[in-house]
């Protein structure tokens, strides 16, 4: 298991990203799009929301960091992005049965936002919101997943 630091955003991750990737001098950069998956036809994306960052990856000086963009109707429950609350404690790469200890026990007292289940990009992904107010990403599959992308 391993914990990282996770940048969010409101559309401007692919900016943040570049500055990053210079100030930091990554070693490497990995970066997927929301539109890179089917639409819900329920919910559709609009094309600027297709071309917000979903997930990212730089590596540098033997460190991770994330970073993404919110979708506008994401905020709904994980509130407006404002400087001050873009930082997400993600856990990745553990095996589904250590997310779910970890997950149900930081979730006692605080707000489910994403239970933890099985999705296209991890078999154990979820988020919540802890009785301190401090937001955690699981990802059993974040590595693999922006890995399976091609630079």
């Amino acid at each position: 298991m391993k914990a990282i630091t996770y940048l969010q955003f409101d559309g401007r991750a692919e900016e943040a990203l570049a500055f990053y990737e210079k100030a930091l001098q990554a070693t490497s950069v990995k970066m997927v799009r929301f539109g890179a998956f089917g639409q819900d036809p329920n919910a559709p994306l609009t094309e600027k929301e297709q071309n917000m960052i979903m997930e990212s990856r730089i590596e540098f000086s033997g460190n991770i960091l994330m970073i993404s963009d919110v979708l506008p109707f994401m905020q709904a429950a994980t509130g407006e992005i404002t400087k001050g609350n873009t930082v997400i404690i993600s856990i990745i790469d553990a095996d589904p049965e250590m997310n779910k200890q970890s997950f149900e026990g930081l979730s006692e007292g605080g707000t489910v936002i994403m239970p933890l289940s099985s999705t296209p990009w991890s078999a154990s992904f979820g988020m919540l919101v802890d009785k301190f107010g401090v937001m955690w990403k699981f990802n059993s599959g974040a590595s693999k997943f922006l890995d399976s992308f091609v630079d």
